[in-house]
């Protein structure tokens, strides 16, 4: 959760709620004291959720299990020892 002061939120509003969209939440202040709460909308937020729960779920269908072994050979590609 992050503070913003309302001068600071009026002047940069696109991009807060952008920062909104993506999860974060905001509180405006004015001389130091919170007067609002921006909070992403629940329902959007969890249609996404599930949209990608379900893309996994079609992915795995798609390729098979994968064992320890070879999720952790792609953990480890390219990393120097």
């Amino acid at each position: 959760m992050r503070e913003i002061q309302a001068s600071e939120a009026k002047a940069h509003l696109p991009q807060l709620l952008n920062d909104v969209e993506r999860g974060e939440t905001l509180i405006i202040t004015r001389h130091g004291r919170a007067i609002a709460r921006i909070v992403p909308e629940v329902d959007r937020r969890q249609e996404e959720i599930d949209r990608a729960i379900a893309g996994i779920r079609d992915l795995r269908k798609r390729t098979g299990k994968i064992t320890f072994k070879e999720l952790r050979s792609a953990r480890d590609e390219g990393r120097k020892y």
